[in-house]
């Protein structure tokens, strides 16, 4: 597998001119507001989905602890990506909902910044770390379940501008 680019059309930022990895300079950047959206599911069985809507799970309060959990997997997001930025975070939303006509609890995560670059990354990571959480909670009694979909929806702030990829 080549580290370097040949394509003078495409600029990998993550590279330096000899295929070493390097972290972004974004010390040139404005300050500005940011905001992305991230989405994604967890499908699993009729029968678990009571087991959480009922409040009977035995490890707990599912979609508590996997509401937190993703909120703190955004804030960790710098120590598990590597050449990530760590970031001042202005907030945090992470928001599960059960879905019984598709069986599926789906999760939504905002993550807000005013900072030199992007917040995507911790919206994505919320999503992931609390659909990881989900499955942790919820092995026991359903193997099958499935992690799906997540996605970037929405970005706002920074130079690239506004991003919105509604499903």
């Amino acid at each position: 597998m080549s580290t370097t680019n040949d394509d003078p059309n495409i600029h990998l930022t993550h590279l330096d001119d000899q295929g070493n990895a390097k972290m972004v300079d974004v010390g040139g950047k404005d300050i500005t507001s940011r905001v992305a959206v991230a989405r994604g599911h967890v499908s699993i069985q009729p029968e678990t989905l009571r087991l959480i809507k009922e409040g009977l799970m035995k490890k707990g309060d599912v979609l508590t602890i996997a509401q937190i959990a993703g909120i703190t997997g955004a804030k960790k997001t710098s120590e598990l990506i590597p050449l990530c930025h760590p970031l001042p975070l202005d907030k945090v939303d992470v928001e599960l909902t059960l879905d019984e006509t598709e069986c599926r609890i789906r999760l939504e995560a905002t993550a807000k910044t005013t900072s030199r670059t992007g917040v995507e990354m911790e919206a994505l990571t919320a999503v992931s770390v609390a659909a990881l959480t989900l499955y942790d909670m919820c092995k026991a009694v359903d193997r099958g379940m499935r992690i799906e979909s997540i996605r970037l929806v929405q970005k706002s702030g920074g130079r690239s501008g506004d991003i919105n990829i509604e499903d």
